[in-house]
């Protein structure tokens, strides 16, 4: 990929689509120790506006198993045998 006289360089379609670039999308490049990173900034209509939104628009897309939280809970945590040996 080359740099233009202008500065511009084109970013590859595989990337575009990858982070949901579109024509009047704001990036940002940063740099870091091994180079420059490419960042998408949020649109407005991508950002939440607190958590109870964020919590509603992911409702029902994780799958316990049937599980309670409280069993779901235990399950992750594995057994405890210093608190309720069994």
């Amino acid at each position: 990929m080359r740099v233009t006289e202008k500065g511009q360089v084109t970013i590859p379609k595989q990337v575009r689509d990858r982070l949901g670039i579109a024509p009047g999308s704001d990036v940002d490049f940063v740099v870091v120790d091994a180079g420059v990173m490419l960042v998408k900034n949020a649109d407005a209509k991508d950002t939440f506006r607190d958590f109870d939104e964020w919590a509603q628009s992911v409702e029902g897309t994780f799958d316990t198993d049937g599980m309670t939280a409280d069993e779901y809970v235990d399950w992750l945590r594995g057994p405890r045998d210093d608190l309720d040996p069994r």
